[in-house]
């Protein structure tokens, strides 16, 4: 819960296409209120190309919304023969990828297997 007078951290998702995939660069926080351009910008982003790289380097909090829709952009992704794949998560954002599996689930093939 936030404490009354803080301002709240803003969602922000940088779009880039390159050769063969799209980059998506999110920033802030990935929660309720980013719900729908979270999602948003991931289906359309699956949609348009065989393989989204999701960048969450600049992600400070990302709660079962965020979760929720990093696994149906994965599962969109998948059903035509794509790949969604999430890299550079710290702190309690890639803690929350590993508890629930779902930063196995997306790893990047360039990360390796594993911790």
């Amino acid at each position: 819960m936030r404490k009354r007078g803080l301002p709240m951290a803003s969602f922000r998702a940088r779009t880039s296409r390159e050769p063969g995939r799209t980059v998506i660069r999110l920033a802030g926080e990935c929660d309720l209120a980013a719900r729908e351009r979270l999602t948003g910008t991931l289906l359309a982003a699956v949609d348009g190309a065989p393989v989204v790289v999701v960048d969450l380097a600049a992600v400070e909090f990302l709660d079962s919304t965020g979760i929720h829709a990093l696994v149906a952009a994965h599962q969109r992704a998948r059903a035509a023969d794509g790949r969604l794949y999430l890299v550079n998560a710290t702190g309690s954002v890639a803690a929350l990828l590993e508890l629930t599996g779902v930063g196995d689930l997306l790893r990047h093939p360039a990360d390796g297997a594993g911790s």
